[in-house]
């Protein structure tokens, strides 16, 4: 436990040295530091996890996502572990309040953003159905711009096709009835339409040559057809009309497996809303909660140091951070032509106050001192 809790005070940012002389306030930053420990090795998770569709399909792609969520989960803990060090307690809980404020802005920048790529992994399922159902309509959306695009660019050879066709059809029941008039004829049924009189006679003779007209505009009629469809099937292949489908199942899948980060980040955001367009009120607030939790995690170190009352720790601190700056500042004036010999021996005595003043043996006062 002993070193568990030094391993915390260390992500916490505490001078355990300090720390050590003053039990009451060892919990505190015990778990401070074990919130900065977690949030970081969430960060590195998250971190990871978005690496890892950037480089999927990637035979490097497991490597590549352990090797950035590490510099991810490392960049995020020393950020927060300085945020959280760096909160003075001396100031009153205005000046506090207005030290963290960019502090806790920042940490709520990084909750939205550590909070993402897992919000992705718990929606995987409804996001992969989203993403099918966005990828079919698109598909169908894409092939009716083409059908539109074709019969928009072809819209004359297209009305000539259509009317040959309907002329052929017209020739074809033309022929039919023709041929059944000739049948008539040389048979010799009476009817309105023909003599009565058995034989290929002269009324035989015409209705053949009719018959054989029309045969030959059908053969006219139906090679013209076929070399406009010919056409109109080329300019289709051109076009891509016909080479485009919709997606099987199996397409559908393999897309959504392979989809990038932005598409599924579409998709999260897509699943807040129903089809009509109206909110989607139990998913929204399910992802929603997700990323305030999140926040609320980051945001937790600043909180607890804020709201915590100032105790010895931070007075001892205040005292080594001031005594380090006094003798800083006495260094500097310091006369540049002490002999070398009467410089050590005095460098020796200073150093012996200043552990009497850090460590409190000594009522040295900072502000009487002057140098020998």
């Amino acid at each position: 436990m002993k070193k568990i809790n030094r391993f915390f005070w260390f992500c916490s940012g505490a001078h355990i040295d300090t720390l050590k002389k003053y039990p009451i306030e060892h919990n505190k930053y015990v778990g401070i530091g074990a919130t900065i420990f977690f949030t970081a090795l969430f960060a590195s998770l998250s971190g990871g996890y978005a690496m890892y569709f950037v480089f999927s399909g990637n035979a490097f792609a497991v490597g590549f996502a352990i090797l950035f969520g590490l510099l991810w989960g490392t960049a995020i803990f020393n950020m927060d572990r300085y945020i959280v060090s760096s909160i003075n307690k001396e100031g009153s809980i205005n000046q506090q309040i207005l030290q963290a404020t960019p502090r806790i802005l920042l940490a709520i920048m990084i909750g939205v953003v550590i909070s993402r790529p897992l919000e992705l992994k718990i929606f995987d399922k409804e996001i992969r159905q989203k993403l099918k159902t966005a990828y079919l309509k698109g598909q169908h959306t894409k092939i009716d711009s083409l059908q539109r695009t074709y019969n928009q660019k072809y819209a004359q050879e297209i009305v000539k096709n259509n009317d040959l066709k309907k002329e052929k059809d017209s020739l074809e029941r033309d022929i039919n009835r023709s041929r059944y008039e000739l049948n008539q004829e040389v048979f010799g049924d009476k009817t309105n339409q023909t003599s009565g009189i058995i034989g290929y006679g002269t009324y035989a003779k015409q209705k053949a040559d009719v018959l054989k007209e029309k045969q030959d505009r059908l053969k006219v009629v139906t090679d013209n057809l076929g070399q406009n469809e010919q056409y109109l099937g080329q300019r289709k292949d051109y076009e891509g009309v016909n080479s485009t489908r919709l997606f099987s199942e199996k397409q559908l899948d393999s897309l959504a497996n392979v989809a990038g980060f932005a598409d599924r980040n579409w998709a999260l955001g897509q699943l807040s809303y129903n089809v009509d367009g109206s909110r989607d009120l139990d998913t929204y607030m399910a992802i929603s909660f997700i990323g305030y939790l999140f926040i609320l995690f980051e945001c937790l170190p600043v909180f607890v140091k804020l709201m915590s009352p100032k105790g010895p720790y931070d007075t001892a601190v205040a005292k080594l951070a001031e005594a380090n700056i006094h003798f800083a500042e006495r260094d500097k004036e310091r006369d540049i032509n002490v002999t070398d010999s009467t410089y050590d021996h005095n460098l020796e005595a200073d150093i012996n106050r200043r552990k009497q003043i850090i460590t409190g043996q000594s009522e040295y006062d900072l502000s009487r001192h002057t140098y020998d």
